[in-house]
């Protein structure tokens, strides 16, 4: 097996990806317990996040990466931003940290 193409997504994606597919065929072992594991941790709903990826990406600094970590987490204040973004927290601006937390905050 050959992977073509490499996309980093949310779990809420990962979640209606996977509820498609089961409608359409019968899942795999791995996709099953992927799905269960989603549909118990995924409390948000899809269109919610799909905004707050788009709102994300307003933010020019924050990278795809960044921004699936942050809406698969919706951090809500600085330590659980520190704690999605890692390394990288360090890089941003105050200003930018409380725009990302803002937008959660706002969006969700």
């Amino acid at each position: 097996m050959n992977v073509l193409a490499e996309e980093v997504i949310t779990d809420s994606d990962a979640e209606q990806m996977l509820e498609k597919r089961a409608k359409e065929t019968e899942l795999k072992y791995e996709q099953k317990n992927a799905l269960e594991i989603l549909r118990k941790f995924v409390k948000v709903e899809h269109e919610k996040i799909k905004i707050l990826v788009e709102e994300l990406k307003k933010i020019e600094r924050l990278r795809d990466r960044q921004i699936v970590a942050i809406a698969n987490f919706l951090p809500q204040d600085k330590e659980d931003l520190k704690a999605v973004l890692h390394k990288e927290y360090t890089s941003f601006t105050p200003e930018e940290i409380e725009k990302i937390l803002e937008t959660v905050k706002r969006t969700i």
